[in-house]
């Protein structure tokens, strides 16, 4: 029987890569796994304890001692330590925070393994900064999404919570500092795989996206 595929989305925040890997997954009945959480969710711990952010070691004892999970019918909740946080990691401090402690590589190295496991035996969409770099360089298909700064922060802005009001300049701002950190960090940084499929998403609805991403599937024979 031949394995489910892997599939990876890789690009910058903002370019709609979440919305993709969801709909894509749906459409072709495989589990959806969002790596990105799984950092929000240490950096959401981190900052309910008052971790220090730059403390690499500390960080990844905490990772060690913290238990993540996905649930739900297609892993579209993250659980941590039993506590379901789906909502809580897309507040903009934790977004920013996970941007932080991404760069740490002890750390990074704890959730890759968490990924892989999960992965391994195919049949996922995933979706991060490195998927088809680093974490399954051979995945059977690649993507990478991308979309003008302008229009990335315009949807990271619509995104914020109302609970926590938030300015489109901040927005912007926060979105250039973490595009610096993600592209210029030592270990992972962001970049698109050679072999990927590049997508400019900035004029695209979520389903032409969905559509180019499924034609690009099917020539693959998934």
């Amino acid at each position: 029987m031949t394995r489910r595929p892997i599939i990876a989305i890789d690009g910058p925040a903002g370019a709609g890569k979440t919305t993709a890997a969801r709909n894509l997954a749906a459409r072709l009945g495989l589990v959806y796994l969002d790596t990105g959480a799984t950092f929000r969710a240490v950096a959401l711990k981190a900052l309910r304890d008052g971790v220090d952010l730059t403390d690499e070691k500390a960080l990844t004892e905490l990772a060690e001692h913290t238990d993540i999970r996905f649930s739900g019918e297609r892993f579209e909740r993250i659980l941590l330590d039993g506590e379901d946080v789906s909502d809580a990691i897309r507040e903009q401090e934790v977004a920013n925070a996970s941007s932080v402690v991404a760069v740490h590589p002890g750390l990074r190295a704890r959730l890759v393994e968490l990924w892989r496991e999960i992965g391994i035996v195919g049949g996922v969409v995933l979706e991060g900064r490195d998927i088809g770099t680093v974490v399954f360089p051979d995945a059977e298909l690649k993507f990478f999404l991308d979309a003008r700064p302008e229009e990335r922060a315009k949807r990271r802005f619509s995104e914020q919570s109302g609970s926590h009001p938030v300015t489109l300049e901040r927005v912007t701002r926060d979105l250039e500092a973490r595009d610096r950190v993600d592209r210029s960090r030592e270990h992972s940084p962001l970049r698109r795989a050679e072999d990927a499929v590049s997508v400019d998403t900035t004029d695209l609805t979520a389903e032409e996206t969905l559509e180019k991403l499924l034609e690009e599937a099917r020539k693959h024979g998934h």
